[in-house]
């Protein structure tokens, strides 16, 4: 379940993050429909566990926690 200090401003609601995954068990994740991560291997067979039975918001959480930091002022 995700509480009100994982997602404070609500950002989450928006549903930013989406995901693909490959036939070689790649993922690709997506913020606002721009390419952000790869997962590989045990990442990714990892990711795909822990999101097979989660609810859409609790998916968002999983996908910002695995993405990180990768906004740092550059993107358009």
């Amino acid at each position: 379940m995700v509480n009100e200090k994982q997602d404070q401003r609500g950002k989450l609601d928006e549903a930013p993050f989406s995901y693909r995954v490959t036939k070689d068990r790649r993922v690709f994740i997506q913020w606002k429909g721009k390419q952000v991560t790869i997962l590989r291997g045990k990442e990714a067979e990892k990711f795909i566990a822990a999101v097979a039975d989660v609810d859409d918001l609790q998916a968002q959480l999983i996908m910002a926690r695995v993405t990180g930091h990768f906004k740092h002022g550059n993107e358009r």
